[in-house]
């Protein structure tokens, strides 16, 4: 019977494999009120979620705590998204919490969601489509409320990195059910400015608070605008939709206004470097062309710019002279040709030129007169035709055919009677 027995560890491992392999309890959603919390120096956060009649131990590793946007204690509801299991050493179930939201604002973040993908979807977030940031912004507008520590960490930015860059704020709601409407409205007015940039954006909050710049209407607003926008809303772990939309992305107001103004320090000590660096330039050219002076100034040829046209002068009378050698010797070589030319047989005697092209013509005339076959006819040889072709053996004839025999003064039609072989010199 002990047979039957299981230890305490080999059951608790029983049900949590049964747990793991759940589908179900891998993506579980829960709401409650948080419990007994705990936030680890390791950065695990260990708390419970309880309602009315339950509770269930809860645990956030460091990495999925690390992204949340609000801070979790004692009492709060909340929301949260994860898997069932079962801890071995103590044999308790609880939850592996992956996400976690205050309670109250899930549906903005369901709202957050769907619109991010819509927009996603119709190429607001395109990079291709995103302007650029001028490397130097003269002319700066921002669109935030007009006190605050978002404005004054902008202003200070701004005045202490280039103080020469002009600041147009456009003071707008940034909190409520109307400040997504009041932040478009800003946009749109941002744009009869001749502006080089906008920055849009406020300071930190709950994502409830942030949420004005996650509505369609500002992204929509942000995408149509003519200038350059950085959208700066919240800390570093907060996102808006605007973020997404905007030309750049700034993690906090203070590194938008970094974004878009460059340090006056720096700039000085750049120009100051391109003056040293223009000065060695000008400096080395002055002295390569004060070489250059001095080089034509000690030549020989301006020192005595008659000795060049003398040594030209010697030079086009050796040319002279060569020309004119040539010209004697081509008229000497044409004279040669003009007394061959003038003593030449043909010349001297063209008779004996004609009669020799007289014979040699006559010559030609008796040799196409023996190749004539028409004298070869009339010297009694005949041309024995079939069907208009000439016959050379009598294998090529058969009795009854009828042949044509050409003569020198006309033509027979005969027929075959016979064939005789005969053997002439073979």
């Amino acid at each position: 019977m002990q047979n039957n027995y299981i230890s305490v560890i080999e059951l608790t491992r029983y049900l949590k494999d049964e747990i793991d392999t759940n589908p179900v309890l891998q993506n579980v959603y829960l709401k409650g009120e948080i419990s007994n919390f705990k936030a680890h120096s390791s950065g695990h956060l260990y708390f419970s979620l309880k309602d009315d009649q339950s509770r269930i131990k809860a645990i956030m590793f460091k990495s999925s705590a690390a992204k949340l946007t609000f801070k979790p204690s004692e009492g709060v509801n909340v929301l949260v998204r994860g898997k069932i299991s079962i801890y071995e050493a103590t044999g308790d179930y609880q939850i592996y919490v992956t996400e976690m939201l205050e309670d109250g604002i899930g549906n903005l973040y369901i709202a957050f969601e769907n619109l991010k993908k819509k927009l996603e979807l119709e190429g607001l977030f395109s990079k291709e489509k995103k302007k650029r940031i001028p490397r130097i912004s003269r002319k700066i507008g921002v669109i935030t409320a007009p006190t605050g520590a978002a404005i004054r960490d902008i202003l200070t930015t701004i005045k202490r990195r280039f103080p020469i860059a002009e600041v147009f704020l456009f003071p707008a709601l940034v909190q409520g059910n109307e400040a997504s409407k009041n932040i478009a409205e800003q946009i749109k007015k941002a744009e009869e400015y001749d502006l080089d940039v906008l920055i849009v954006g406020r300071g930190g909050g709950s994502f409830e608070d942030l949420f004005p710049f996650s509505e369609e209407i500002v992204a929509r607003a942000i995408y149509d605008c003519n200038i350059p926008i950085v959208s700066a809303v919240g800390h570093e772990i907060d996102f808006a939709i605007s973020d997404f939309v905007a030309d750049l992305r700034a993690a906090t107001p203070t590194a938008a206004a970094e974004l878009v103004v460059p340090n006056m320090t720096d700039m000085l000590n750049y120009l100051n470097q391109v003056k040293i660096r223009l000065n060695n330039v000008i400096i080395n050219l002055v002295k390569y062309k004060k070489n250059e002076l001095y080089n034509l100034s000690t030549n020989k040829i301006l020192k005595d710019p008659k000795s060049l046209y003398e040594m030209q002068m010697q030079k086009l009378d050796i040319l002279s002279d060569n020309l004119q050698k040539i010209i004697i010797n081509n008229i000497e070589k044409e004279k040669v040709k003009l007394f061959n030319l003038s003593n030449s047989y043909v010349l001297t005697k063209p008779s004996i030129i004609y009669e020799k092209q007289r014979n040699k013509l006559n010559s030609l005339i008796d040799k196409c007169t023996l190749l004539n076959p028409i004298e070869t006819l009339k010297r009694g040889y005949t041309i024995t035709k079939k069907d208009n072709e000439i016959i050379t053996s009598i294998k090529n004839v058969a009795k009854k055919d009828k042949l044509v025999i050409n003569m020198s003064d006309g033509n027979i039609v005969t027929e075959v009677i016979d064939i005789e072989e005969e053997n002439y010199g073979k």
